[in-house]
């Protein structure tokens, strides 16, 4: 007898496969919960957490609500009341319409529904487990819905197992509300986890409030607005001024028609418009609201809806890139317009954060400090005394753009980057005799982190005191440091401490523990080293190439740059030209 070896899967199955391409981790939860309830006109919205979304999600409204019937049928598969039909999808501006995220969410999670329309007299409650109804009531309930999601991914272990800690749960969590409050300044959010507060934005109506709110003063005092339009396209919303950058994309949000988006194009289109002004491995933070007719955008490419595709791409990249290059020249202009000498900055005519800011000139590195970051390595080499006896045929030429070291070998010309080649001596020290103690600040630094770093920084604490830094807590949600590893020496610079940890901060995606210790000793190391821009005298110039000659590793910086370019005479002649 011959089997049949295709089949059809049951319901249950096929429901646990399409949640996977909605549901990732708790996160992906809260963000459909989150615009169902903006598309039912909330204008409050509280999400709160308890063991990083993994034990329970509670997503609660002011909302239109549902009726009995429509909450009878709601977490059944394309059950939507955003269209009726294939035409109203090239033209919807609900953030939901695929009818797919309750199905996913109570297909592979313990949920409970309790939603009331305004008028009606009583609630109804609805408890559904693994995709089944358990259980349907009425209930007294106020006008809105509230959502209970608990135990997610009880029915599928293979999913639940590549969640990761509660802490990077919680921060991807902290990330979206983050994103869903910028843009739409007009609804309060709040959001909490294990019964503490972590985040709540008002409903102000005004973008830069919502900034302030989020992100603090002190981001929101460095940006300029964006206001841009032609025949496809209008723009609004704030880009950093070119002194202020970040070292990832955090800072970074767009929204096409109101929706959430991630767009490598629009981040690339806003680099573009920075022309070559930012620094190599810098961002600008950005939160920009793109309105165009929505025959020029497909929203339905992905069930997360975060990912869409435009019509005419180009063309929208290259108004993104004019309208941040027009703001940029317009704060250039009004700069050049102010009294020549020490320049201020009027932020905002807000009074809770009107800042006048001093425009500092640029910082020239002293000799000295060089020296010091070059004393403070070579004490690690036993032939310190010996460093301008260099054992190597090379022979030191000069310095270019107070950046790159220039020498000769036999071989021919040798570039070495003296930030990159200093960074890969501390790194190497570091490993293989660790921070070596740590040293006490005068004045602590205060720590102006946002939501998100806030959530990493207290998972990350005991890792930054094993490195040599102290970390004093001010309440739940400010920090200060008091002490930094002996490796950076004298502390030039305060704002340097901050770039540390965010830097390390930034290391929210380390996949495990063992990771953290590695990214805090490269980012101490990058910052402890000697900078682009500073002078070196011939010596210092020889000391530094004593010490990378003596690394494990002289042709890499920890992050993978290269230390030293060598040019041989061929590749001079074929530079040149020469047969």
């Amino acid at each position: 007898m011959i089997m049949n070896k295709i089949h059809l899967l049951d319901e249950a199955t096929i429901n646990k496969i399409a949640a996977g391409e909605v549901i990732e981790r708790p996160a992906s939860v809260i963000k459909e919960l989150i615009e169902n309830s903006i598309d039912a006109g909330a204008t409050e919205i509280r999400v709160e957490v308890i063991g990083g979304g993994t034990r329970s999600i509670k997503v609660t409204d002011n909302g239109s609500g549902m009726t009995r019937d429509d909450v009878s049928i709601a977490f059944l598969k394309h059950a939507t009341s955003k269209i009726s039909d294939a035409y109203d999808i090239e033209n919807v501006l609900t953030l939901g319409f695929r009818g797919e995220a309750l199905s996913s969410i109570t297909a592979v999670a313990k949920v409970e529904i309790v939603t009331k329309q305004e008028g009606d007299m009583g609630g109804t409650r609805l408890v559904v487990h693994g995709g089944e109804v358990v259980s349907i009531s009425d209930v007294g309930a106020p006008k809105g819905t509230s959502i209970m999601v608990e135990d997610l991914f009880y029915n599928t272990p293979a999913r639940r197992k590549f969640l990761k800690m509660d802490r990077t749960e919680l921060a991807h969590i902290v990330e979206i509300v983050t994103k869903n409050a910028l843009g739409h300044d007009y609804i309060s959010f709040y959001l909490s986890h294990d019964d503490r507060e972590l985040f709540r934005s008002p409903a102000s109506g005004d973008l830069f409030d919502t900034i302030v709110h989020i992100y603090g003063p002190g981001v929101a005092r460095e940006l300029i607005a964006v206001d841009y339009s032609n025949d496809l396209i209008k723009i609004s919303g704030f880009i950093s001024r070119l002194v202020f950058t970040r070292n990832d994309k955090d800072y970074q949000a767009f929204y096409i028609n109101k929706r959430s988006i991630r767009s490598k194009s629009i981040s690339d289109a806003i680099k573009l418009g920075y022309y070559t002004m930012l620094p190599k491995g810098r961002y600008p933070v950005a939160i920009l609201n793109i309105l165009l007719d929505t025959s020029e955008v497909d929203v339905n490419v992905h069930p997360t809806k975060q990912h869409v595709r435009f019509s005419h791409e180009l063309a929208l990249m290259d108004a993104i890139a004019e309208a941040i290059g027009s703001a940029l020249a317009q704060e250039e202009l009004l700069q050049a317009t102010e009294p020549k000498g020490t320049q201020t900055r009027l932020s905002t005519d807000r009074d809770d954060v009107s800042v006048i800011r001093e425009q500092q000139s640029e910082f020239k590195v002293p000799i000295k400090d060089t020296q010091r970051r070059l004393t403070r390595t070579g004490r690690h080499l036993a032939q310190e005394s010996k460093e301008s006896e260099l054992p190597f045929d090379i022979t030191i030429l000069g310095q270019v753009d107070d950046t790159y070291i220039v020498a000769r070998t036999l071989n021919g010309l040798v570039l070495i980057d003296q930030h990159a080649a200093h960074e890969r001596v501390l790194y190497e020290q570091v490993i293989e005799s660790g921070i070596n103690g740590s040293q006490e600040l005068i004045t602590p630094v205060n720590l102006n982190l946002n939501s998100k770093e806030r959530v990493l920084m207290e998972g990350y604490i005991p890792y930054l005191e094993d490195s040599g830094f102290g970390i004093i807590e001010f309440g739940p949600d400010s920090f200060a440091v008091s002490a930094v590893p002996n490796i950076l020496g004298k502390l030039e610079d305060p704002s340097v401490v901050h770039e540390i940890i965010s830097d390390i901060l930034s290391g929210g995606r380390v996949r495990d523990m063992t990771g953290i210790s590695e990214h805090v000793y490269k980012s101490t190391a990058c910052r402890g080293a000697i900078k682009a821009g500073a002078e070196l005298t011939v010596e210092q110039m020889k000391k530094l190439v004593f010490q990378l000659h003596r690394t494990k590793n002289p042709h890499t910086c920890p992050h993978g740059r290269p230390t030293v370019v060598t040019f041989n005479k061929a590749d001079l002649d074929k530079l040149f030209k020469r047969i």
